[in-house]
């Protein structure tokens, strides 16, 4: 009987627990109901293979011969011969994206992780996690200090300067570490790997041209695209109040809505499911980041960040404090392709926007992560959930239809733009007119935010290498930024840069990256109307960690500017730096020679130094001779 009873008890507290456990899952998956919804896994693509009807089969095929022919023809015609990159890349994408409805994801993947995963994967992951911690790390310092001292010094800097980079960079971690909501559950393998990524890609950028010339395209593809929603704006008033005028309402504005409803358009067609679900496949392998998280980070750049959050629109409502987090801090810590030309037509060099902006998507996941860790479980991790949450009764039926549905939904995100910005931007207008009214008493007649983050952004621009003489007037472009916006502060550069008085290159060069970023008062009131009219049951938890990701995407571009100044590489150095790493991934392949792999990088890291050494002493005796 005693048994018995036990065994029942027993068997109750399993089913206890499952049932609990079932409740658990249920507050963390979106509800399904009548809801349109599509769920996905990642790693399991084999399972699905979808009958082609003659039509489609036809279609696409016919699709993929077009897209051959006009590669081919634009590799042969002069005219065009000179973009041959982007046009393959382009070409080859979309080729690749027919032939992948047909052909499995797994006959690519399962080969790929068959290698991976005992060569490389298992092999690592025995190795004691603080050896893999110490190691990741080395690995960073290696490579920043391998950049800031393994080659000769230009434009007059000083190794003094780019030491003062290294320092503000290694604060930065400290100070998002020491403010960190728990630091025991910082997950460092993404810190590291985003620390890492974002050195590498400064490499990419700005020591290759295939590099530079396909963001800038990707860039310049997001712009013209964009601008594709002026014309509608232009019929409402005219094309003279569109092209000079820049009028928030109708530039700004317009271009949201119209972004919106392309997005509805793409969800409906399926396409922005197949995004989000290869982004969250390679994200998850790499960064440990859930798919919708990545496809804001990597968007953002390209879209903006208003119109970023959007390509999640289902998630948000579901999203952790974390993911949202990482989605506001992504949208402020880079700029959009829509407004690229403009900061160009400023004097603004390309290259530093382009690298700056594409720097910051691996900074702003590491940062965000560190500044407000996962304490919960995203519904994107290792797999897409899409739920449409739609009455069968409401969703569209076509194509065009989702599209006007898109745009209603797109007017009321920019009518919530339009009333944060507006409240928020006279609010400040408050806030200084008082200061001012306060300042008088003192004997100071402007005093004013600008003027008070002046000087509060001193040390800051001290720590990411900006020549002495001219801190201060990088700081008020800093605080200018800031309070108005980038666009504000990139005027301000360009009439700085026209005066007699002139900054530095290596200033004008900090300057130029530091400012590259949507952080500013008038962005948080765009983030949380944005962010609000997708998720109106998230409104508190917006409001409250906006500030944090503005702090934070605010920072994420000084630190690119840091990097950007210390990752003008010699090729010689770049090639022994890439030869380093490739050695050290390749001894991970084998746990017992893991110290080799350790070994590769002091050796890179000491012939750094020991080069460092022979240019100072070979400067002091060329100064001294």
């Amino acid at each position: 009987m005693a048994s018995a009873a036990a065994h029942t008890d027993a068997g109750l507290e399993k089913k206890s627990s499952h049932s609990s456990a079932s409740v658990d899952n249920e507050k963390r998956t979106p509800p399904h109901g009548d809801a349109e919804a599509l769920v996905v896994d990642s790693a399991d693509d084999s399972e699905s293979s979808p009958r082609h009807s003659l039509v489609r089969v036809v279609s696409l095929v016919a699709l993929a011969l077009l897209i051959l022919g006009w590669w081919i023809s634009s590799l042969i015609i002069h005219e065009t011969r000179h973009r041959w990159i982007v046009q393959s890349i382009f070409a080859w994408a979309f080729l690749l994206i027919i032939a992948f409805r047909f052909i499995p994801n797994s006959v690519v993947t399962r080969p790929v992780e068959a290698v991976w995963v005992p060569v490389v994967q298992e092999p690592f992951f025995r190795i004691p996690k603080y050896i893999r911690f110490a190691m990741g790390w080395l690995s960073i310092a290696a490579l920043v200090l391998g950049s800031a001292f393994g080659f000769k010094l230009e434009n007059g800097t000083k190794y003094g300067d780019r030491a003062i980079s290294v320092a503000g960079l290694i604060l930065f971690q400290l100070g998002f570490f020491a403010t960190s909501r728990n630091r025991s559950a910082i997950q460092w393998r993404t810190v590291i790997v985003g620390l890492f990524v974002q050195q590498a890609i400064a490499l990419f950028v700005l020591k290759s041209g295939a590099g530079f010339h396909l963001f800038k395209w990707l860039a310049t593809l997001a712009s013209d695209y964009l601008a594709q929603g002026l014309v509608g704006a232009a019929f409402f008033f005219d094309q003279d109040t569109v092209d000079n005028k820049h009028w928030f309402f109708v530039n700004v504005l317009s271009t949201i809505i119209f972004f919106i409803a392309c997005v509805q358009m793409l969800y409906y067609l399926g396409v922005m499911q197949w995004i989000i679900k290869n982004f969250a496949w390679f994200f998850f392998k790499t960064m440990n980041v859930s798919g919708a998280e990545a496809v804001v980070a990597a968007a953002s750049p390209f879209l903006g960040q208003g119109e970023s959050a959007c390509l999640v629109r289902p998630f948000v409502d579901i999203m952790t404090e974390s993911e949202i987090h990482l989605v506001m801090t992504s949208g402020f810590s880079t700029i959009a392709g829509s407004v690229l030309s403009a900061y160009i037509s400023l004097g603004v060099p390309a290259q530093n926007l382009i690298t700056a902006s594409i720097m910051s998507i691996p900074a702003s996941i590491a940062i965000s992560k560190l500044r407000v860790p996962e304490l919960e479980e995203p519904v994107t991790r290792g797999r897409v959930i899409v739920d449409r949450g739609e009455d069968p009764k409401d969703a569209p039926v076509n194509a065009l239809h989702a599209f006007a549905k898109g745009a209603v939904f797109g007017l009321i995100v920019a009518g919530q733009i339009l009333c944060n910005v507006l409240t928020l931007l006279s609010l400040v207008g408050t806030i200084n007119g008082l200061l001012t009214w306060i300042g008088r008493g003192f004997g100071i007649h402007h005093l004013t935010l600008q003027l008070v983050l002046r000087y509060v952004f001193y040390p800051v621009t001290f720590l990411i290498g900006v020549p002495r003489s001219e801190i201060l007037r990088v700081s008020e472009l800093l605080a200018t930024k800031l309070v108005e916006n980038e666009f504000a502060a990139y005027l301000d550069l360009k009439a700085l840069m026209s005066s007699s008085d002139a900054l530095s290159t290596r200033g004008f060069t900090i300057a130029s990256y530091a400012l590259c970023g949507f952080a500013n008062l008038g962005s948080l009131g765009i983030q949380i109307g944005v962010l609000s009219a997708l998720a109106p049951s998230r409104t508190r938890l917006i409001a409250r960690i906006g500030p944090s990701a503005m702090i934070c995407g605010f920072i994420s571009t000084l630190q690119a500017a840091g990097i950007a100044c210390v990752s003008h590489y010699s090729f010689s150095s770049l090639v022994r730096e890439l030869t380093a790493w490739l050695l050290a991934v390749a001894c991970l392949s084998d746990p017992g020679v893991c110290r080799r792999a350790v070994g590769a990088v002091f050796g890179c890291f000491l012939y750094d130094t020991c080069l460092t050494l022979v240019h100072t002493i070979h400067f002091f005796l060329s100064k001294h001779r």
